[in-house]
């Protein structure tokens, strides 16, 4: 009996040893010939393999969050079908292709970007890619206490084309909108202080003013020449009839008209007995009493009066002497 069990136990252990041995070869054959790999699907298509799931997936995860880091202000990018993975053996020589599996999900990608519009009202004034740089322009507008200021607002906007961004001192220079100061005891008959007074001091204004146009200077203030009997009472500014010209600032006409050798001219007065003249112009835009803010079109270049060609006579006066525009302007 006890021979018999100790045969049976040696038969048992030669089967055991062949088993194993069987299924070491088979092991070894197996990972000669064929390798774990991932097969890749996308909505349902065949895409490819990957030899590396978690590592393709962490890179669609960042793309998706990022973007590829070629482009500024991405908030996200959005992916309709995110890849599925199934894990297999496949002989060894079949080729892996994540760069191609990326490349498809790049392609399939919306890119959503995000930035800051600068509101009037309910109009989109301006871009601006960050927060701080949209409170900058808000921030300057209060110092400015421009006239505008409680229609100005910013708004977190996401959109998939990439607006063009501003520069903050520009944006502040477009939405700025001075206030209409009254003007007391406005002269509107008509009458036009055309005294020759003129000084080269440069007394403070107390108003902000803007350049009324762009052009060429082609006669500086005090300058004399055979056309004229005395000095020059203010700046000429060469540019092509019908070039609008804008208020430097708030103000009320009190003349708009035509008036000897200034041909068609604006006077605005904007209180404190500071006054612009607007001279040689084309076309007039606005009558005497009519209040207008800094910006406003107001007139265009013109050839009319004692002029040689289209250009814009600026003056600045303060009760009825002229000074300098450049030593404000231009």
């Amino acid at each position: 009996m006890v021979k018999q069990i100790l045969v049976f136990a040696r038969k048992s252990m030669k089967l055991t040893i062949l088993i194993a041995v069987s299924i070491f070869l088979i092991i070894c054959a197996v990972a000669l010939f064929f390798k774990p790999i991932y097969a890749v699907t996308i909505n349902g298509e065949s895409v490819g393999y990957s030899k590396d799931k978690s590592k393709l997936q962490a890179r669609i995860n960042q793309y998706m969050k990022n973007g590829d880091g070629e482009q500024s202000n991405i908030a996200f990018v959005q992916v309709d079908h995110m890849p599925e993975y199934k894990m297999c053996l496949l002989k060894r020589n079949i080729v892996t292709n994540d760069e191609e599996i990326y490349g498809k999900i790049k392609q399939s990608g919306v890119v959503y970007y995000k930035y800051y519009a600068i509101m009037e009202g309910e109009e989109e004034k301006a871009y601006v890619p960050d927060f701080i740089q949209a409170e900058q322009i808000v921030s300057k507008l209060k110092e400015k206490n421009s006239d505008n200021i409680d229609k100005i607002t910013i708004l977190e906007m996401y959109d998939i084309e990439l607006k063009e961004f501003a520069e903050v001192e520009a944006t502040v220079a477009t939405l700025y909108k001075q206030k209409i100061v009254p003007v007391k005891k406005v002269v509107t008959t008509g009458k036009v202080n055309t005294s020759t007074n003129i000084s080269y001091k440069k007394p403070a204004l107390n108003i902000n003013l803007i350049r009324p146009m762009s052009g060429t200077i082609t006669s500086r203030f005090g300058a004399v020449s055979s056309r004229r009997v005395s000095k020059h009472t203010g700046l000429d500014i060469a540019a092509s009839t019908g070039t609008k010209i804008k208020a430097c600032a708030a103000g009320t006409v009190t003349f708009s008209g035509y008036k000897g050798s200034y041909g068609y001219m604006v006077v605005v007065n904007h209180g404190n007995g500071v006054e612009t003249y607007y001279g040689h112009c084309s076309k007039l835009y606005v009558k005497a009493g009519q209040q207008v803010n800094q910006g406003d079109v107001i007139a265009a270049v013109g050839n009319t009066g004692n002029s040689t060609g289209p250009h814009l006579h600026l003056e600045i006066r303060i009760n009825g002497v002229a000074y300098n525009p450049q030593n404000y302007l231009y």
